[in-house]
């Protein structure tokens, strides 16, 4: 039987601080992945679920986007992927009595840790206005009420419709299909926040905004370069890949400004000789300053150019644009800057130009480290130029790589779960429902945000996630969210989210990947697509938390009888009866889904054509890859201030909160913490475990403040530093985002320690 969640919350700014480890996984891993399972599962059920995850016949993890191959082991999860399933297919239930006993005053006031121990949601539940107690609610109710507020709109774009990265494709198509028969293109979603710079890069550079490997172009490298990506805590299962990698002979550069374990050595816990030795994945590990990837880049291409026979000049010739003007900017780079702006030697960098030499096939991953600065678009647009230079594009082994986080994420953005869809889209969509869509852009995160604070938007939606605990500048987005009339969420589980409302909130509980979902047709099955395009089905086996369950396509096809009444033509009563007649209609709207129902009923699903790729055809402006020649950028970084990034802890997974320890970083019991250089701290009199505020201090003149961090001596680059997130959201403004891209800057902070008491 599972334990009970936790009735007091506990103290998360008092940690311990153990020895850094420098493997990943292994028996601990193991371990730890069956004592959380079972404390939330009990012992039959966490065998019955967990051999299901990411199986062909079994249910996606709702964690990260990695793919699976087409042999796939017993225990196809990683650590994380373990956690993230028991805390959804838990035996812990919220319910109308819980909410009674738990005003919102109580559930503001404790940690998202608390929150999401609780359990899962039982029953739709409304706050009314002037009330503090969430009630419960009819389903008719809640539609009732979403309704009546939506139509009272002066206009559609008042309405806000967010997506997490956890909701599949069926119920992503509805939404953005339903918001767009009523009349907004307001379709924020969490790639907003994340690889919105990759997207915007690759779209420009190569005319997809989308990774161009697989993973066997990853096993058949020979070098892989993984930059601003912690993939021992972000995305496990990648080692596995990794190191099948380096035993075909792959070298592997890791560049992060911290060290991380996964990339030092892979304990992979399903072979024997992997539990007890591991494997040594980084031959070249750069310990970068933040934000100083694009200089390193640039250098690399500059010395490339130098290096006699090193282009591939026929490849430049017949497939890219721009060659001349990248390349004349590419030689004025320097040393001396370049040595400023990353921290690093001229011997590690002369290194790396050696591994790059001599590959032949070489792939760069990234992840947050590279796309949440004010300069992410053309750090990645230089990293585009890397490969372009040797024909690394379009060549098995070879190749693009963003790392998405989310489960779905890159699934919903290609359902068009966004706020400047192309007219192509739009087209299509148009003829096949006789709408008339909007064609005006419509608000991202930040800008939605900005629209609430400023009274522009009323209604917000969120189907998944915990969209105040994600979005930067947490006590104007907090504020900006309590002036909306009406707040909902689809939600699985508690967050800090459900606790700061509009005037009127609802709490729509939802099935989980884990759950069977039973409609008027039969059992049925949603998709996902994964981080390298493969589109394959899920299927939930257990029975349902509370039979007062909806799946989120029929929320949202329920909302749109609600609100669009018997002038809409679509057939959202059958799309709800049988997820397959939604499908049949994707694959007349999205390119690469032609035939989807029978497609995804294949074993492992299939892959989505990707140009560049597969044909290298670049549909660019240009037709052709494009150079780019932006100026190098870097962080200031002013006398007594450290660049600050934020980050996840291996017991987390994006903004939900597993446990309270750090195992690979050593800390425990504890998440308010900042790592510091130990020769940063001792020249700004930190000691180790004194406490401190952090103030981030922005170019405009902004200000903004965490208070009470522990301080840790860790092994960080000189003039960095780093805490969790979202702890550390509120030291990043609104205002402060990436160029083009518009995602917040939470990864290059400049902040100084006030207070500091030993």
């Amino acid at each position: 039987m599972a334990t009970k969640p936790p009735t007091g919350d506990p103290v998360q700014d008092a940690p311990q601080v153990d020895d850094v480890q420098h493997a990943a996984a292994g028996l601990p891993a193991v371990a730890h992945s069956l004592i959380m399972a079972r404390q939330q599962m009990g012992l039959r059920r966490t065998a019955a679920t967990l051999l299901k995850v990411n199986q062909k016949n079994g249910f996606d993890c709702p964690g990260c986007a990695w793919p699976e191959g087409d042999r796939r082991h017993t225990a196809e999860f990683c650590e994380n992927g373990a956690k993230a399933v028991a805390e959804e297919a838990t035996l812990r239930r919220v319910t109308p009595d819980f909410f009674a006993a738990h005003p919102v005053s109580d559930l503001a006031g404790r940690s998202g840790y608390w929150l999401g121990q609780q359990g899962r949601i039982t029953h739709p539940m409304y706050l009314a206005e002037g009330s503090d107690t969430y009630e419960a609610v009819t389903w008719d109710r809640a539609f009732a009420i979403l309704a009546e507020e939506l139509k009272a709109l002066s206009s559609p774009d008042e309405a806000l419709f967010y997506t997490s990265g956890r909701t599949s494709n069926e119920a992503a198509f509805l939404l953005q299909l339903f918001a767009r028969e009523f009349g907004t293109n307001n379709l924020p979603d969490c790639s907003n926040m994340c690889h919105e710079s990759s997207g915007s890069a690759l779209t420009e550079t190569i005319g997809i905004g989308k990774g161009s490997v697989s993973l066997d172009d990853l096993h058949e490298a020979d070098l892989i370069i993984v930059a601003g990506q912690n993939p021992g805590t972000n995305h496990p299962r990648m080692l596995s890949a990794l190191e099948k990698a380096k035993r075909a002979g792959a070298k592997i550069i890791s560049v992060n400004p911290l060290p991380e374990a996964g990339l030092e050595r892979f304990k992979n816990p399903q072979t024997p000789q992997g539990m007890i030795r591991g494997t040594a994945l980084t031959d070249l590990f750069l310990q970068i300053r933040i934000g100083g990837d694009q200089a390193l880049f640039r250098l690399l291409n500059k010395l490339v150019l130098e290096t006699e026979g090193a282009v591939d000049t026929a490849f430049v010739a017949e497939h890219t644009h721009g060659f001349e003007e990248f390349a004349a900017a590419a030689r004025e780079a320097d040393w001396d800057t370049t040595l400023a702006a990353t921290g690093l030697d001229r011997a590690g960098i002369e290194r790396a130009l050696a591994m790059v030499l001599a590959s032949k096939r070489t792939i760069v991953c990234w992840a947050m480290g590279l796309t949440q600065h004010k300069h992410s678009v053309p750090t990645i647009r230089e990293v585009v130029n890397f490969l372009l230079l040797r024909g690394n594009i379009g060549r098995p082994g070879a190749g693009v790589c963003p790392v998405r986080g989310h489960s779905n994420v890159q699934g919903d953005r290609t359902m068009g779960i966004f706020e400047r869809p192309s007219d192509a889209f739009l087209d299509a969509l148009d003829r096949e429902f006789g709408i008339v869509s909007p064609r005006h852009h419509g608000y991202d995160v930040v800008r939605s945000i900005e629209a609430l604070r400023d009274g522009e938007a009323r209604v917000f939606f969120a189907m998944g996630g915990n969209f105040v605990g994600a979005t930067p500048d947490t006590d104007v987005t907090e504020a900006a969210m309590r002036r909306a009339a009406l707040t909902v969420h689809v939600s699985t589980k508690l967050n800090r989210s459900h606790a700061v409302t509009g005037a009127r909130a609802l709490i729509l509980p939802t099935l989980g990947r884990t759950d069977k979902d039973v409609q008027a047709s039969g059992k049925q099955f949603v998709t996902v697509e994964d981080s390298m395009g493969m589109v394959h089905a899920s299927r939930g086996n257990l029975t349902p938390a509370s039979p007062h369950l909806l799946s989120e396509p029929a929320i949202v096809a329920r909302l749109a009888r609600a609100v669009l009444g018997p002038a809409s033509t679509t057939p959202w009563e059958e799309f709800e009866k049988d997820y397959a007649t939604i499908r049949d209609r994707v694959s007349r709207v999205v390119p690469g889904f032609e035939d989807f129902n029978a497609r995804v009923a294949a074993p492992g699903g299939f892959q989505l054509p990707h140009a560049p790729r597969d044909e290298r055809r670049f549909p660019t402006a240009t037709g052709l890859a494009n150079f780019t020649a932006a100026p190098v950028e870097y962080p200031e970084l002013p006398a007594g201030r450290l660049l600050l990034q934020t980050l996840r802890s291996h017991d987390q997974y994006n903004t939900t909160i597993y446990g309270l320890d750090d195992r690979y970083r050593g800390i425990k019991g504890g998440r308010r913490v900042v790592l510091v250089n130990p020769d940063d701290a001792r020249a700004l009199g930190l000691a180790d475990g004194a406490y401190t505020d952090l103030v981030g201090e922005w170019r405009d003149g902004t200000e903004r403040r965490a208070l009470g961090f522990r301080v840790v001596h860790y092994p960080t680059a000189r003039g960095c530093a780093a805490a969790y997130y979202p702890e550390t959201n509120v030291l990043v403004p609104l205002g402060a985002t990436a160029d083009i891209s518009n995602t917040p800057a939470s990864k290059s902070v400049v902040v100084r320690f006030e207070n500091t008491t030993g």
